[in-house]
């Protein structure tokens, strides 16, 4: 990778307000002049925002007026200089803006990933948190935000580098019975195995908190069923606070399942809105429509069963819901139940796991939301205040951990110190390699390949 000037849009592709774009490297003051004249060099000061219009390059037209920011290296994101400029968010504004940038000589298109691998090999963070970069962008829900948060300030590094520091330690005092082994008698393995199984615990602890990928960005998926016009869509238009699905009074308005997204206080969810599940199937179009219904139930993490508590007609699903097994019963429609006479079923006491809800006049609406929001994202408790996701962490992990069962075994069996001291610089090397220490360009290529352009 070269070391000329970048540049890349921060912001996604479409019409906003305000976009933003990032230029790093060594002729960012050149960028600087380029667009907004030599005049701008003069006044330029590091950390303050200027407004300015930029013009290309070439024939002096004008681009935008905007405002942009200068980071002198090495206080900035890359530890390089870095310009930071915020056009108004049209994107022939964005094109033409990075089409002035690219013209001027030494700049080019940023790889993805770039600007946090600059920042990496300029010492700016170590390689555990330029992966957790990722994570903060796509997390999925607060748990998840606030863990890539954790890792990004580095929860991780320093207790990698606690434990290196420790078999560091180690190392060097069994170096040093290595050296004068001739000189001595058998060295002293009294005690090592204590602090062996020490630093094990704490590979272990880490290595437990492991989450795949795949499950900590997946989005949470709550189905709504139950019989025909029982209120389904007028409760998923009720918890989003806008008319998104079709309602009518007539029963199977809702032929297929409607997914949406709905914000919860833990984070984002998919709500899925089904067909209604009758006991008996009108035609051929109503039976398929209810065989979707139970295929997006059987992938759901939270089964929402609605029954119509005016009209009490409740879905067949209702006494087979030991296989469905509903998260909650919501009883809907509570605003046209009249005042209960203690021997309607309306008067009914409520399980545990039921609740009345009115899409009317709202009532109830706020005890489900919570209720959805506590199930599905649960506090998960780990032996650390932190979990990890990626593969590669995971592995250097492993192997730390392979060493340092390698290096008991010696200690019990055949406590010859040249194998142990062996043994606990694969374990000190392995650990290195988390946070990047001992890194290869494969294993900067394949971490920073995934990454936006403008990260």
């Amino acid at each position: 990778m070269d070391s000329r000037t970048i540049v890349a849009p921060m912001t996604p592709a479409g019409v906003s307000a305000v976009a933003a774009l990032r230029v790093s490297g060594p002729d960012v003051r050149k960028v600087v002049g380029a667009l907004f004249g030599e005049k701008a060099l003069g006044t330029l000061a590091p950390r303050h925002a200027s407004y300015g219009t930029a013009r290309m390059p070439d024939s002096g037209d004008v681009v935008d007026s905007l405002l942009y920011i200068f980071f002198e290296g090495p206080n900035s994101y890359t530890g390089e200089d870095v310009l930071e400029l915020y056009p108004h968010g049209n994107p022939l504004i964005v094109r033409r803006l990075m089409q002035a940038i690219r013209s001027i000589e030494c700049v080019r298109l940023a790889e993805p990933g770039e600007f946090t691998r600059r920042a990496f090999l300029n010492g700016k963070m170590d390689l555990a948190q330029a992966e957790s970069v990722a994570d903060v962008i796509h997390s999925a829900n607060l748990a998840e935000l606030k863990n890539a948060h954790r890792l990004l300030g580095g929860a991780l590094s320093k207790k990698v580098l606690t434990l290196a520091e420790q078999v560091k330690d180690i190392s060097a005092r069994l170096e040093l019975d290595v050296d004068f082994a001739e000189e001595e008698a058998d060295p002293d393995f009294e005690g090592w195995g204590k602090r062996f199984e020490g630093i094990r615990a704490s590979i272990l602890g880490i290595l437990d908190s492991f989450r795949e990928k795949s499950s900590v960005g997946r989005l949470p998926l709550a189905v709504i069923y139950g019989a025909p016009n029982a209120g389904k869509s007028s409760l998923v238009n009720a918890l989003l606070g806008e008319d998104r699905i079709l309602v009518s009074n007539i029963p199977g308005t809702t032929r297929d399942f409607v997914e949406v997204r709905l914000f919860l206080d833990g984070g984002e969810i998919r709500l899925v809105d089904t067909a209604g599940i009758a006991e008996r199937a009108t035609d051929e179009l109503d039976a398929l429509s209810m065989e979707k219904s139970r295929e997006i139930l059987e992938e759901a993490d939270m089964k929402i069963l609605v029954v119509d508590s005016a009209s009490h007609v409740i879905a067949r699903e209702r006494s087979d819901r030991g296989n469905l097994n509903p998260d909650f019963i919501v009883y809907s429609k509570s605003d046209l139940m009249g005042v209960p006479d203690g021997s309607s079923e309306a008067a009914m006491t409520l399980t545990e796991n039921a609740l009345r809800v009115s899409s009317k006049t709202g009532e109830g609406l706020a005890d489900l939301r919570q209720a959805m929001n506590k199930t599905l994202f649960k506090k998960v408790e780990n032996s650390e205040d932190f979990w990890i996701t990626s593969e590669r962490e995971k592995a250097c992990l492993e192997e730390a951990l392979a060493g340092i069962d390698c290096a008991l075994d010696q200690l019990k069996n055949n406590p010859a110190v040249e194998l142990v001291a062996f043994e606990m610089q694969l374990v000190r090397r392995a650990l290195q390699s988390i946070t990047g220490e001992i890194s290869s360009e494969d294993v900067l290529q394949s971490i920073f390949a995934g990454f936006c352009i403008g990260k």
